[in-house]
């Protein structure tokens, strides 16, 4: 971390405590989004190891799938212009960056993309690094050795099925499949590392939440949300009432952190990426904070 990123956060949380008059520490669920995509990678191991080293309580990160159905830890189901460099070493470029489409290729081929050596510009402290998009599989079983080798206590895990209702068999599998493939692979998983507690299935597509609970009812859900719809448009959808309400921040209000209460779920928005922000949320009442900066929120707690 730069010396002037240390000062500015260590700035910023003197302010919030000079206009607060009060203590700062917080108790609420600490989310690394993508990991810490302001400092590594996205979605990449060390951008997990990393978060876990600010002490976040919750890894975040994006699932899709594979050709030859491997579940694959990315944002998009294709290889990002912004920051994907192809086998032959030349950037993919925006023009091309859906010809690139993950669920017609094999875990294999998609090895031979790197999406860390470029950077993003849109987070110039991101240190650039050589990377691929791993297996949800090897980056849990990375994140809980590390966790374990260093004494750490173990994270939890919010995981979001990526999922477009117009491009279903096109870039992302039917809800059913998907949903079907990622609770086997999360089984064996808790075999080895007692994960079940410790997860969170999140979506905007109502129909993959719908059919992941069929399968288990007892793993808690998110229900993202990027529009001004009300909850219980999206609970009549889903027949259900999830545990979470995860909108973009800018729609918080008190009285919303209210309602989501009174019907039983948490308040967790995304993604937030000053400290200013964070505090203000906090002070609403929200349960976490889904941020690319755990560096940042840590000063709270």
């Amino acid at each position: 971390m730069s010396l002037m990123r240390v000062s500015l956060i260590l700035l910023l949380t003197i302010l919030i405590m000079a206009c607060t008059n009060e203590e700062v520490i917080r108790d609420f669920d600490l989310q690394g989004h993508r990991g810490a995509r302001g400092l590594l990678p996205e979605n990449t191991i060390p951008s997990f190891i990393k978060a876990i080293d600010y002490g976040v309580d919750t890894i975040e990160f994006d699932l899709v799938m594979t050709k030859d159905r491997q579940i694959l830890i990315s944002h998009e189901p294709w290889f990002d212009h912004k920051i994907s460099t192809k086998p032959d070493g030349t950037p993919v470029t925006e023009e091309e960056q859906r010809d690139f489409n993950i669920f017609e290729m094999t875990y294999e081929e998609t090895q031979q993309f790197d999406v860390g050596v470029r950077g993003n510009p849109n987070f110039p402290n991101q240190q650039p690094m050589e990377a691929t998009k791993p297996l949800m599989s090897d980056a849990i079983r990375a994140i809980e050795e590390y966790s374990a080798e260093k004494g750490l206590p173990p994270v939890a895990y919010n995981i979001e099925t990526k999922s477009v209702p117009d491009e279903y068999g096109e870039f992302y599998p039917y809800p059913e499949e998907f949903a079907q493939l990622l609770y086997e692979e999360l089984n064996k998983l808790h075999e080895d590392f007692d994960l079940f507690g410790r997860i969170i299935i999140q979506s905007f597509d109502p129909a993959t939440l719908i059919e992941f609970r069929k399968l288990d009812d007892q793993i808690d859900q998110a229900m993202l949300v990027y529009d001004e719809r009300q909850m219980q448009e999206y609970i009549d959808e889903l027949g259900y009432t999830p545990e979470i309400w995860s909108p973009h921040y800018p729609l918080v209000t008190p009285e919303m952190v209210k309602e989501a209460d009174e019907r039983g779920m948490k308040v967790i928005p995304w993604t937030i990426n000053t400290v200013m922000e964070m505090q203000r949320q906090l002070d609403m009442g929200v349960h976490g904070i889904i941020t690319d900066y755990p560096d940042s929120a840590a000063v709270l707690r």
